[in-house]
């Protein structure tokens, strides 16, 4: 495996140039930001502005260049504008200098980096900046995308609050610094399975007449705790036991201390990089750029061209091994208790007693009411979509946070995942939204095979809804599932089209519109 010595990396993906060297650890690391007049970042200015500093920006970091043996740049995702000036000034150092020219996604980047810097092997990554919000985790060499924002990002969305009360960009910083003064207020609470939403959430909080402290403190217990819940429900469905957040937002010390307590409760481990890797940083695309290299890869010119929507799982991750697989779980019929994301189940012979539990990382009355709403919805859900024909378990008493339900024996899919058992699963999900019910959280972990069969538990995030995009959301989260949990998703994610295709007159609008979502850009 050759070894490269120092490696410059050149980043300006939106607002931040930034330019570092790389050897066996960080050389040098400078960033000119972006700082636009008033509002929000404006792509082609941004631009401009990196393209008239970037010779000074480059040269802060350049001693010796003839030490330099490689050039890496932020390939996206990104602004196109700023993409395009990074790439075009990489080229030319790469031509100029006669070394190889690497093409670095900038989200593998920031996990790299955060990898590097704190020594984590095989985490589950909260990656939380201004254009994204993704979880994220490593199978069979590549970046798996469990969820993520299915509108704007976290960052974004404190920014388009900030700027709708005429608080400084970026906005975060400022409403970290009017939160520690505020209390609690009810926002709107956007996770379907493992993706989330933000877009409700800011519209309220912006139109709310209570105290601005009190919004500021409210978004941003609200939105982190979404988050968190889908960091957790991740790490609940693959058995990892390490966790670590990435991005420009993981500055933000609530964030930081609401992921650590749901580490705690869960045992497992929690990480963040310091503080110069979190947000846009030359550094993460030098060391990862020299990793790239070191495996074999290389970019040739032609193809050097930059994508704006360059997602994560994309990437052929060449540079790692794959990770011995956690000691495997006990077949379901032998559990006594199974523990998700957000409650405890007791099971006995004929019994599954399911609790919600406290979660520490969330603020009270948002804990109460969370766990007040979906008790009672779980409970009502489950009834109307067993009525329907749909096979659920039976209801045998509720109370305030707990569902005695009856134990049902069987397989979890996610342990047999087979096409024939897709095709069943999609014939259940079409008698589901036929019956105008969406589960929320269509993951293998919560569907059972039973006598051939599906029977779907953990209605947990369900509601009634006969909107083409609520049921496209519901198959994509059992679409991203898959794609994220092995490499038979192809073959798996037609058998289960075909099951709901058979099963449900409308599965084809349905099935277009999850192709649409899964298209969407995720850099807004």
């Amino acid at each position: 495996m050759p070894v490269f010595g120092q490696i410059l990396g050149i980043e300006g993906t939106a607002w931040n140039l930034s330019a570092a060297l790389f050897d066996t650890d960080l050389i040098a690391l400078y960033s000119k930001p972006y700082q636009p007049p008033h509002g929000g970042i404006h792509p082609r200015e941004a631009a401009q502005a990196h393209a008239t500093e970037m010779k000074g920006v480059i040269s802060r970091v350049i001693g010796d260049s003839s030490l330099i043996t490689g050039v890496a740049f932020s390939q996206g995702p990104g602004l196109g504008p700023c993409l395009r000036t990074v790439a075009t000034a990489a080229r030319s150092l790469a031509l100029a200098l006669g070394v190889p020219l690497v093409g670095v996604n900038h989200c593998v980047a920031h996990v790299e980096i955060g990898r590097f810097a704190t020594g984590c092997e095989d985490p589950i990554v909260l990656y939380a900046s201004g254009a994204n919000t993704q979880v994220i985790g490593y199978l069979n060499r590549r970046y798996r995308i469990f969820g993520e924002t299915l509108d704007i990002g976290i960052g974004n969305a404190l920014d388009k609050f900030a700027r709708s009360k005429d608080l400084p960009h970026p906005g975060g910083p400022k409403i970290e610094e009017l939160a520690r003064d505020g209390r609690y207020i009810d926002l709107p609470y956007t996770v379907k399975g493992m993706d989330l939403a933000f877009s409700g959430l800011v519209s309220a909080a912006r139109e709310t007449g209570a105290r601005l402290e009190d919004v500021c403190f409210s978004l941003q217990e609200t939105a982190f705790a979404m988050c968190v819940e889908v960091t957790e429900r991740a790490l609940a469905h693959t058995g990892k036991d390490e966790v670590m957040l990435v991005g420009g937002v993981g500055a933000n010390s609530r964030l930081q201390e609401m992921l650590a307590t749901m580490c705690e409760e869960r045992g497992a481990s929690f990480h963040v990089p310091p503080r110069k890797y979190l947000g846009d940083n030359g550094a993460m695309i030098a060391y990862t750029g020299k990793i790239m290299l070191e495996s074999g890869y290389t970019l040739e010119l032609a193809d050097s061209q930059v994508d704006p929507s360059f997602r994560s799982d994309q990437v052929e991750v060449t540079w790692r091994r794959d990770v011995p697989e956690k000691e495997h779980r006990p077949a379901l019929d032998l559990m006594t208790e199974a523990r998700g994301a957000e409650a405890v189940v007791a099971l006995t012979p004929d019994e599954a007693i399911k609790t919600r539990v406290s979660k520490g990382y969330r603020v009270p009355g948002l804990d109460s009411r969370l766990i007040t709403e979906r008790t009672r919805a779980e409970a009502r859900l489950i009834a109307m979509a067993r009525r329907a024909g749909v096979p659920t378990p039976l209801i045998r008493d509720v109370r305030a946070d707990t569902i005695v339900m009856e134990r049902v024996k069987g397989t979890l899919l996610r342990d047999a995942l087979e096409e024939d058992h897709l095709e069943e699963t999609g014939k259940t999900a079409g008698k589901l939204h036929g019956a105008g019910i969406i589960h929320g959280d269509l993951t293998p972990s919560n569907i059972i095979l039973r006598g051939g069969r599906c029977v779907l538990i953990d209605f947990g995030l369900a509601y009634y809804s006969s909107e083409v995009e609520s049921r496209g959301v519901d198959v994509h989260v059992l679409f991203q599932t898959l794609e994220s949990t092995t490499d038979g998703y192809p073959s798996l994610k037609e058998a289960f089209s075909r099951g709901y295709r058979a099963a449900f007159p409308e599965a084809g609008a349905v099935l277009e519109r999850e192709l649409e979502i899964e298209r969407r850009g995720r850099y807004l």
